[in-house]
């Protein structure tokens, strides 16, 4: 496990201890099997052509890690910030909100250029490749509200294509189960500690990454050949 992740409970003073922690927390979050993508229709209502470069975005769907990673390497995209979503500035904490009662979701903060990749071009990446919408509060092995699909829309634009396209994926039984996603107001995004940032990229041979979240890389370069791009776009590193 590199260094750059470091545990930040600061009753560990220890580095040895902090990455033992760490290590132990990795493996906890290892599952047995991943999950597929399924292959979806594009929105069939978007936002609109906008000559701005720059617009934001915010999904939660389960560990951020692979959420993070999967939007790093889509063409258009400028930035993804994990961080956390739903909750108050003062519990936005990795130890707090992994007790699950604090509101926030795991989320990650997508700039994108719209006049290279749409919002619901983003979402079809969201609900197909990133995570299983149809799971309740939970994303493979990780369970709790934290981990819970849901979309968080900047404007009512966003929240209009959102609401429109989970409709549209429902009647069309895109899925085998129903959509859990919810669109929930935004209440703002805090970036989550600076060893959560770029994960999947920094440890690809961490068991959970090569279990949950490097076959969703594959998955977006087989179904969006279009849109995927081989080299990440990394995060630097963001103060919590």
């Amino acid at each position: 496990m590199s260094t750059q992740f470091q545990a930040r409970k600061p009753w560990f003073k220890a580095a040895g201890a902090a990455m033992l922690v760490v290590s132990v927390f990795a493996l906890q979050r290892v599952a047995n099997s991943t999950e597929e993508a399924t292959k979806i229709a594009p929105p069939a209502q978007d936002e609109r052509v906008s000559a701005t470069h720059t617009a934001t975005a915010v999904f939660a769907g389960g560990c951020f890690w692979g959420v993070q990673g999967v939007f790093q390497h889509v063409r258009g995209v400028k930035q993804v910030v994990s961080g956390y979503s739903g909750g108050a500035a003062n519990t936005a904490h990795y130890e707090v909100v992994s007790e699950g009662d604090t509101g926030h979701a795991e989320s990650v903060q997508v700039t994108y250029d719209p006049a290279q990749i749409s919002y619901g071009r983003l979402l079809q990446v969201f609900f197909s490749v990133a995570h299983n919408p149809t799971e309740l509060n939970y994303q493979g092995p990780d369970h709790g509200t934290q981990y819970r699909s849901a979309v968080f829309p900047l404007n009512a634009e966003q929240r209009t294509v959102a609401n429109a396209y989970i409709a549209q994926l429902d009647a069309s039984h895109a899925f085998h189960g129903k959509i859990v996603t919810r669109v929930e107001d935004f209440k703002g995004f805090y970036p989550a500690e600076n060893y959560h940032q770029n994960y999947l990229t920094l440890h690809p041979d961490s068991g959970y990454i090569a279990i949950n979240d490097l076959p969703k890389i594959d998955y977006l370069k087989q179904m969006f050949p279009d849109l995927y791009r081989d080299k990440a776009v990394l995060v630097a590193n963001v103060s919590n």
